[in-house]
C-alpha cells in the first residue's frame, strides 16, 4: 500500500513538474550546466574505477551466447513496462505485440532468455517508458539533467524513473539480497552493452552525451516523427 502511495505522489509530481517546465520553458536546454557538469565528472570518476572495469571483465568471462541471453532476459522483463506504457499512451496494437513478446519469450524463450517472439513475426520495438508517456501527454521535458549515479535525464524524466521501477517485476522480490543481485547483473549487463559505444564519442563527451540523449529522446517521444542522427545509439 505504501508503494501505491509513493506511486501516485511520483505520478502528480511529474505531472506538476512538467507544467512547470512549461511555463518557464526556454531555449536553454541546459540551464544547470555547472551543476551537471560537476556530477557528470563524478559519474565519469566512479565509471572509470568501478563500472567499466567490472564490465570489461564481465564480457571478456562470459560466453557470448550466456551474454546475449542475459540480455534478452531483462528486455523480456521490460516488456511489462512497455505494455503498461503502450495502453497509457493508447497505442494498442503496440501493447497487444508486446504482450505476445512477453508472454512467448517468457514460456517457449525459456523465462525470455531466447528471443523467439522475434521468429515468431512479433518484433521488439524501441521501448516505452513513463517519461515518453508523459511526453505523448503534452508534458514538457525542462531543463537536461545529470544524475548521480543513473547519468541524463530531464526534470520530466528523472521522477518517471520511480513509475519505470515500480513496474520492473524483479523490485517486487521480497528478498533484499536476491532484490539487489538481480538489479545489479541488469545494470552490469547494460553497462557491457556500452562498451562497444565508446569510441564513438568525439569532442566534448559531456556535450556529446547531453545531445545524444535529447535528441533520441524527442524522437522516442514523437514516435520516429522527427529527424535522429543518432539511431544507431538507442541504447546510449
Amino acid at each position: 500500500m505504501d508503494k501505491i502511495k509513493q506511486l501516485l505522489l511520483v505520478l502528480v509530481a511529474s505531472i506538476g513538474l512538467g507544467s512547470f517546465a512549461a511555463a518557464g520553458e526556454t531555449d536553454n536546454v541546459d540551464p544547470y550546466e555547472n551543476i551537471n557538469r560537476a556530477t557528470n565528472s563524478f559519474n565519469e570518476v566512479l565509471d572509470d574505477y568501478v563500472a567499466r572495469p567490472v564490465a570489461k571483465l564481465y564480457t571478456n568471462t562470459m560466453p557470448d551466447p550466456l551474454e546475449k541471453g542475459v540480455v534478452n532476459l531483462f528486455r523480456n522483463l521490460g516488456e511489462i513496462t512497455n505494455v503498461i506504457n503502450d495502453l497509457l499512451q493508447g497505442k494498442f496494437g503496440q501493447a497487444a505485440n508486446d504482450s505476445g513478446r512477453f508472454l512467448i519469450n517468457t514460456t517457449v524463450g525459456v523465462g525470455g532468455l531466447f528471443d523467439v517472439a522475434q521468429r515468431a513475426g512479433l518484433p521488439r520495438n524501441e521501448g516505452e517508458d513513463f517519461g515518453q508517456t508523459l511526453g505523448a501527454w503534452g508534458v514538457a521535458e525542462g531543463p537536461y539533467l545529470v544524475l548521480p549515479f543513473l547519468g541524463p535525464s530531464t526534470l520530466r524524466d528523472a521522477p518517471s524513473k520511480f513509475v519505470d521501477n515500480f513496474t520492473t517485476p524483479y523490485t517486487h522480490l521480497e528478498d533484499e539480497s536476491a532484490r539487489n543481485s538481480v538489479r545489479a547483473v541488469s545494470l552490469l549487463s547494460t553497462r557491457a552493452e556500452l562498451l562497444e559505444l565508446e569510441n564513438v564519442i568525439s569532442g566534448d563527451s559531456y556535450l556529446f552525451v547531453r545531445d545524444v540523449y535529447l535528441q533520441r529522446r524527442d524522437y522516442l517521444v514523437k514516435d520516429g516523427a522527427v529527424e535522429d542522427d543518432f539511431g544507431d545509439l538507442d541504447d546510449y
